[in-house]
């Protein structure tokens, strides 16, 4: 370095700098379960406001209760609004309810989805197919448009929306039977719809990035929820002794990725979408 040079002076780089949620404002759909509990938990004990929004107003208002506690020391909070995702109407009721709570919005995690199993030969069109897509991709991209006012607002490029949405390791793998599918049935429908999730994400990342938003997916493997409880009931065994960590998902987990996602730390992460699965997707791989 020249003599006259003057030194490199480094920003804050710690932790709190870094992963700080304080005062940020957050919509997670199917927030009261699974995998949008532990994460609305994360973000709630980490300073940020938090609504929750699912269709069970009981399940909210009990979740939110028990998350705001968490956030006593930190300031967060967690509200309860209740809400149907799937279908374009439902998206658009719930961005008007967010729209006249709040005026901007700094983070949405699509989360909410569901799977169908049920024979090959018998799959049905509506409840296999239709209610599937349109909740797990649909829902991801109308609920992101009808907040999309609220996630620019206030934003730049060291400072944006952070959009999640929740695919899952479905997205790459095409096992539609398995140890979370009954016995002779299949979600084939699950898995076209999780890669679709997948790629309305970088669809999304190459459209908003100019607008300060953006756009990650998380493709988590085994996490306790309503849709793997079936799974985890009868195969719990069979489950962890496939994944090289030998354990499932837990909220430590997918909580630490999607405070990535949603922090300073991410900022510059967009059209992404992150394994979260204890390494089973490669085991995999590597026994073909």
């Amino acid at each position: 370095m020249p003599k006259d040079a003057a030194p490199e002076v480094m920003p804050e780089l710690g932790v709190d700098a870094l992963f700080n949620l304080r005062g940020k404002v957050a919509l997670v759909t199917g927030g009261a379960t699974g995998i949008g509990k532990m994460i609305a938990a994360t973000y709630v004990r980490n300073g940020a406001k938090v609504y929750i929004a699912s269709r069970k107003l009981a399940d909210l208002e009990r979740v939110a209760a028990q998350l705001s506690q968490l956030g006593k020391d930190s300031g967060g909070q967690c509200l309860p609004i209740q809400a149907d995702v799937g279908t374009k109407a439902g998206c658009d009721t719930l961005a008007a309810e967010i729209k006249k709570r709040e005026q901007r919005l700094d983070i949405l995690v699509n989360n909410s989805g569901l799977t169908w199993g049920a024979p090959m030969a018998d799959f049905p069109e509506a409840s296999g197919w239709d209610k599937v897509f349109a909740l797990n991709v649909k829902s991801q991209f109308y609920l992101t448009v009808g907040v999309l006012d609220l996630l620019k607002s206030g934003k730049d490029n060291l400072n944006p929306a952070s959009v999640i949405n929740i695919a899952s390791t479905a997205a790459i793998s095409p096992q539609a039977e398995g140890s979370l599918s009954a016995k002779g049935h299949g979600t084939y429908s699950y898995q076209p719809s999780k890669a679709a999730s997948l790629h309305l994400t970088r669809v999304l990342a190459s459209s908003l990035a100019r607008d300060h938003v953006i756009v990650n997916a998380i493709c988590p493997g085994v996490f306790p929820s309503r849709m793997t409880a079936f799974g985890l009931e009868n195969n719990r065994d069979v489950l962890e002794s496939g994944q090289p960590t030998g354990r499932v998902g837990t909220p430590e987990d997918i909580g630490g990725l999607a405070l990535y996602f949603a922090s300073r730390a991410g900022a510059h992460c967009t059209g992404t979408g992150i394994v979260i699965d204890g390494g089973a997707s490669i085991a995999f791989s590597a026994k073909l």
